[in-house]
């Protein structure tokens, strides 16, 4: 009993003393060259998702002929295209710069890389007004 006692503590103790990093933190004590990778590995990782998916409801739906792709798998689709800048090809660089942009406005400070690299990447399609909706929404949720 007195063990177990003793571990819950230490247990709460430790998790309590946990130190948080914010997002930007670790985005900013990266070197360029761990950034463009990072970036890099977003990018091949959402290729990778999205062929995986459209194979695997292709093989499901494959023998139906009444069946159409619902919305929500285009939407998903479409959420995924997001995450990777088509206007700027392979310029990685450009956005890590824009990475380092937005994580030096300290409101942004705790916003998650992925969903950040989501805005910079619609940002750089030339679709402003959903890049700041976007943006406005993940200032609120990761305060």
């Amino acid at each position: 009993m007195k063990l177990k006692i003793i571990l819950i503590f230490f247990g709460l103790f430790t998790f309590g003393n946990a130190q948080k990093v914010a997002p930007a933190d670790f985005w900013n004590s990266m070197g360029d060259k761990p950034k463009i990778a990072f970036v890099n590995g977003v990018y091949a990782a959402t290729s990778a998702i999205k062929s995986h998916h459209k194979r695997q409801v292709r093989e499901q739906y494959l023998h139906h002929p009444g069946w159409i792709q619902p919305y929500y798998i285009e939407r998903f689709y479409d959420i995924l295209n997001e995450h990777v800048s088509t206007k700027i090809g392979y310029n990685l660089g450009l956005i890590t710069a824009h990475m380092d942009a937005l994580y030096s406005n300290y409101d942004n400070q705790n916003i998650p890389l992925v969903k950040a690299i989501r805005i910079v990447s619609v940002d750089q399609d030339g679709e402003r007004e959903k890049a700041n909706l976007l943006l406005l929404k993940a200032q609120r949720r990761y305060k």
